[in-house]
């Protein structure tokens, strides 16, 4: 039976942007994304111990799907590129939308072998 690899974190920059959802400006880019929390990549460094409400903009088919949740930042220091900044989120109370598209974003990202007719 072949094993299956499970992808703890998926590498995302620049593909997913995240908003402050009270002043709709970007914070940045999600780094990697799991059912617990983030990891931003942003221009300056997130204040450690601070609650952040976020939203996520999906682009869809029909039209833009929002996916509104809190974090806490945990850590936060500077990326190996110059100007640039990981921070690490822990999710309040994850929204339904959030566990749907960390878990669309895991089957996206997943290693499946291939089936013995292909």
């Amino acid at each position: 039976m072949p094993a299956q690899r499970r992808i703890e974190r998926h590498q995302l920059p620049y593909y997913l942007k995240v908003f402050n959802r009270i002043t709709d400006k970007p914070m940045g880019y999600i780094g990697n994304v799991s059912l617990d929390g983030l990891m931003l990549i942003s221009q300056l460094p997130m204040l450690v111990g601070g609650r952040f409400d976020m939203r996520l903009k999906i682009p869809g088919q029909d039209a833009q799907r929002f996916v509104d949740f809190s974090a806490t930042c945990q850590w936060s220091h500077e990326d190996v590129t110059p100007g640039s900044f990981d921070s690490g989120f822990a999710l309040v109370a994850p929204p339904a939308e959030y566990v749907e598209m960390v878990d669309a974003l895991h089957r996206y990202f997943s290693f499946h072998p291939l089936s013995a007719s292909a």
